[in-house]
């Protein structure tokens, strides 16, 4: 049975407090019980760019990291979002992470499915990025089916290469 989520607003206090460690915080503002892998050494970083990100421009918030809860039993699964509002050539880049207790039961297929289904309809945005770790065969089998072509590769010594894949929006709406 497909699985479903919802997203859940991680506010700029939320962010925050997450990226200070504070799941019990995170998890008041919320507003949902989050998982121990909301402060883990990762996720802390990943909140703390993306509260620096909402505090210079928060434009950007509605686009930004949620939290992705399971529907209809409401575990907290991951998190999910894009990595910004559409760029001048309308294009989003999305990203997710699911909680390793959820992992491989179709959670992250669900979250990139609501992902693309609310860039395609968006008007801004035409095209949508993900770029995955080439060792990341979860990841790469989650977007298999959804139209991406691989577009380029990047990489740095302490990552590895990464693999860069887009989409257009008008192929998602097509779906």
């Amino acid at each position: 049975m497909a699985k479903r989520v919802r997203f859940v607003e991680l506010n700029a206090k939320a962010l925050r407090a997450l990226a200070d460690g504070d799941l019990a915080g995170g998890s008041a503002e919320a507003g949902v019980a989050l998982d121990e892998h909301f402060v883990c050494d990762r996720a802390r970083w990943i909140f703390g760019h993306r509260a620096d990100q909402v505090a210079q421009d928060p434009s950007a918030a509605p686009w930004i990291t949620r939290a992705a809860v399971s529907e209809p039993d409401g575990s907290v699964v991951g998190d999910a979002g894009f990595h910004g509002p559409p760029d001048e050539a309308g294009l989003v880049e999305v990203g997710y992470t699911v909680v390793p207790e959820y992992r491989r039961q179709g959670y992250a297929r669900a979250m990139l499915e609501a992902l693309l289904t609310r860039a395609a309809a968006e008007p801004g945005v035409r095209t949508v990025r993900a770029t995955i770790g080439s060792d990341n065969a979860a990841s790469l089998a989650t977007i298999a089916g959804f139209g991406f072509t691989r577009v380029g590769e990047r990489g740095n010594e302490r990552d590895g290469i990464a693999l860069v894949f887009e989409v257009s929006a008008d192929a998602i709406q097509a779906e």
